[in-house]
């Protein structure tokens, strides 16, 4: 007979997200097949004598939010885990924790709108100076590395929204080297597709917004690290900075957590039929999608990436075409974010990025002609017919 341990040690992701209650640790004397909601402010000290936490304060600690996060750092393979009230909040209690005044970060140069918005800000009241350089060259965050005192390096893969897959593995091994911590945004792979901690970061932080809840009714994130001293200190500063997710947030976000595998799986298989379908027409220039055999990076995204996220970026001729064809589709909204169960396009220097400077989108390759496309969990065929009468 196999020994009980080893097998829970080693199961699936599928096997884990499918039943919360049990693998999240969660003891219920009533046996909940979904972890209860404990919506309350504070908890009677008097009534816990004997259990294994003792909880007073919902921001600093809470059943039902300990619950996710014990799921997330288990699906991450991390120490443990803090969930936050939102997905930027995720990043910023990330650098305050790990950044000083005067403190320099490398960042990948295609990183996400809000990112960018809080370096820059971190910039004007903290002194604290940010690198950009392009992540898939290994030579140029090296020499980055050698010349400067980097507290930080950071990055997404793949880029949004230039899919750019970065190597993550490679990447950790220039961070160790030059003993400088190595934090990933794991928001568009998630980690059913990518499992930036066992690749060598250090952070895995990541939106439960997108793909992770799915459903689009909640924002909220997450940060999970690998080590006990960096937990100890991230939670440290997320209660000092009252980051903490809400127990309804929770329980909103934990409903797509069952279905995330088969969700993701669906999306990539349309997004690819899409992406094939969308090269036919000559007014779009180029058509971006890591599941494509032709795109530049293939064999790395086929290697780092189990799934990939259904997400497109296209370049059309120019903005008047990029904008008929966001108001010409019926199925398609117009919206900031992706991973959701509803497909939507936006032109990202104008919504998601719109806070970065030309130069910043000119190094990008992001102008007002590209799309970023998210599909969703429509019928593909339906999809299609959309696209194609908008492109008339």
């Amino acid at each position: 007979m196999k020994n009980k341990s080893n097998t829970l040690e080693k199961m699936k992701i599928e096997t884990l997200l499918a039943n919360l209650a049990q693998n999240s640790d969660f003891k219920d004397p009533y046996g909940a097949s979904h972890f209860p909601i404990y919506n309350t402010a504070t908890f009677d000290l008097k009534k816990q004598e004997g259990n294994d936490t003792i909880y007073d304060y919902s921001r600093s600690d809470n059943p039902t939010r300990n619950a996710l996060e014990n799921i997330f750092a288990k699906a991450e393979n991390g120490f443990g885990c803090v969930c936050t009230n939102t997905g930027i909040a995720a990043i910023s209690v990330l650098f305050e924790t790990v950044l000083k005044n005067g403190d320099t970060v490398l960042v990948e140069n295609d990183s996400y709108g809000g990112t960018y918005r809080l370096l820059k800000v971190l910039a004007e009241k903290n002194d604290i100076k940010t690198i950009y350089t392009d992540f898939t060259n290994l030579n140029l965050v090296e020499e980055e590395l050698k010349n400067n005192k980097i507290a930080l390096v950071l990055c997404e893969s793949p880029t949004n929204p230039s899919l750019k897959i970065i190597d993550l593995e490679a990447i950790a091994v220039l961070s160790k080297k030059y003993n400088t911590l190595f934090a990933v945004d794991n928001s568009m792979c998630t980690f059913v597709s990518q499992k930036p901690l066992d690749l060598g970061a250090d952070i895995s932080f990541f939106s439960t917004t997108k793909f992770i809840s799915g459903h689009g009714s909640v924002i909220a994130g997450a940060v999970v690290s690998k080590t006990e001293e960096l937990q100890k200190k991230v939670r440290f500063y997320a209660n000092a900075y009252g980051n903490a997710q809400s127990p309804m947030d929770v329980f909103l976000t934990s409903l797509g957590l069952p279905t995330l595998v088969y969700r993701m799986k669906a999306q990539e298989e349309s997004a690819l039929k899409i992406a094939k379908f969308l090269k036919t027409f000559p007014q779009i220039k180029s058509v971006k999608f890591p599941a494509l055999e032709d795109f530049e990076q293939y064999d790395l995204a086929k290697k780092q990436m189990s799934i990939v996220p259904a997400v497109l970026t296209i370049q059309l001729e120019n903005e008047e075409a990029a904008n008929k064809l966001i108001n010409n589709t019926k199925l398609f909204g117009k919206k900031v974010s992706f991973g959701t169960s509803d497909s939507r396009l936006e032109i990202p220097a104008q919504m998601s990025h719109a806070t970065n400077s030309k130069d910043s989108l000119d190094s990008k390759g992001i102008d007002n002609a590209t799309v970023r496309v998210s599909i969703g969990l429509e019928n593909t065929e339906d999809l299609i017919e959309d696209l194609s009468q908008a492109l008339q």
